[in-house]
């Protein structure tokens, strides 16, 4: 589990691909602190295992799915990453609950300064914006942030100077992709609620009829 908090940012050393995923090497410091081989990692949000440790860098696998589902794929040598270890327990939760797996992408429309905010407004699929509220939570790249703005197909965060200045998001452009986490309360009260009003009990009931136990030898 994390909390949207980056701790450092830091820069893709190398990338073995394969067929259908690849092998990140990434350079750091504050991360690799206490950190050992097993231990969970985010990457620009997404939840990766350490699998080899350096003096400055880890590396960690990224499968099929996670490539098809994130924008690590677009990742290059020298790229910069957001980078935060899982939450200990006895840590502080300074942003909301993160998982670290990937609702999908985004697509970045528009940076616009507003004093000494910056406000990044972000086009995404019905799928992810549906679980998008007006002053809820959403991690972008990895990053914990509040919706300040949302219509039919996009949402806004309004960036304060310490976030742009900690993290990688003022450095991408728009038309660039981010990997998008929503809430993950919203899914799943959604998911309870298709469960709701007893009706998986009501058809198993239904099931067991008196033709069904003459037919098996009860009659």
């Amino acid at each position: 589990m994390f909390t949207g908090i980056i701790e450092e940012t830091g820069r893709v050393k190398s990338i073995r691909k394969a067929a259908l995923s690849e092998v990140l090497l990434i350079e750091a410091e504050t991360v690799l602190e206490g950190t050992k081989v097993g231990d969970s990692i985010s990457v620009n949000g997404v939840c990766l295992t350490v699998t080899e440790l350096g003096k400055d860098f880890f590396s960690a696998d990224v499968m099929a799915e996670t490539v098809r589902r994130s924008s690590l794929g677009g990742l290059m040598s020298g790229s910069m990453v957001n980078l935060e270890r899982a939450m200990p327990a006895e840590g502080r939760f300074g942003g909301h609950i993160v998982s670290g797996h990937i609702d999908g992408t985004g697509e970045i429309l528009s940076f616009t300064p507003e004093g000494n905010a910056m406000w990044l407004r972000i086009k995404t699929p019905p799928d992810i914006l549906k679980y998008i509220v007006e002053k809820g939570s959403i991690a972008i790249d990895g990053v914990s942030l509040t919706v300040a703005g949302l219509d039919e197909y996009s949402f806004s965060v309004s960036l304060i100077p310490h976030t742009g200045k900690e993290t990688i998001l003022l450095k991408k452009k728009p038309g660039d992709l981010v990997n998008l986490e929503n809430d993950i309360i919203g899914k799943y009260v959604e998911r309870l609620l298709a469960f709701s009003g007893g009706e998986t009990v009501v058809k198993k009931e239904t099931e067991i009829s008196y033709e069904f136990l003459r037919e098996n030898g009860f009659s």
